[in-house]
Formats: C-alpha cells, sequence, structure tokens
C-alpha cells in the first residue's frame, strides 16, 4: 500500500549481509528526484529519514537496489 507522507518520511529497510545499496526517489516519469543512501552498507537495520517538503503533491516511489535485489514502493506526497 502506498505510504502518504506530508513533509517527512522514514524508510526502513534491512540487510541479511553487507551490500552495496542504492537508495533513490524517482518521480513518475522515473527521474531521480533524491538519492537518500549510495555505498556500502553492514547488515542490519537501517532508518532514512527524508524530507519530502521539497516535492509538489503527487506519486513518487523509493527503489531499493543492491547486486542481490531490487525493491520499489509507491510514496504518495500529500
Amino acid at each position: 500500500s502506498p505510504n502518504p507522507v506530508r513533509r517527512s518520511a522514514r524508510i526502513e529497510f534491512s540487510l541479511a549481509e553487507a551490500a552495496p545499496v542504492t537508495l533513490e526517489v524517482v518521480d513518475s516519469l522515473g527521474r531521480t528526484v533524491a538519492t537518500l543512501a549510495e555505498g556500502p552498507h553492514l547488515a542490519g537495520t537501517h532508518l532514512v529519514q527524508f524530507d519530502a517538503s521539497r516535492l509538489a503533491s503527487g506519486v513518487y516511489f523509493y527503489r531499493l537496489r543492491t547486486s542481490e535485489a531490487s525493491v520499489t514502493r509507491t510514496l504518495v506526497r500529500l
């Protein structure tokens, strides 16, 4: 289900093992509007605070990529 956001969002992800990570927010056309994390991360749970206040209202997606997988979730800016 979409993650509704007014001003900021907390994005949490977990890694089973250390890995290079890219966490991006993209618009509906696939353009990157923010890069929230990039580079090596240790195994475990990570929490990223995203300031969405500069984004226009609408539907965005946040995409987490590692060398093993890619996960995309919906983010709705209210």
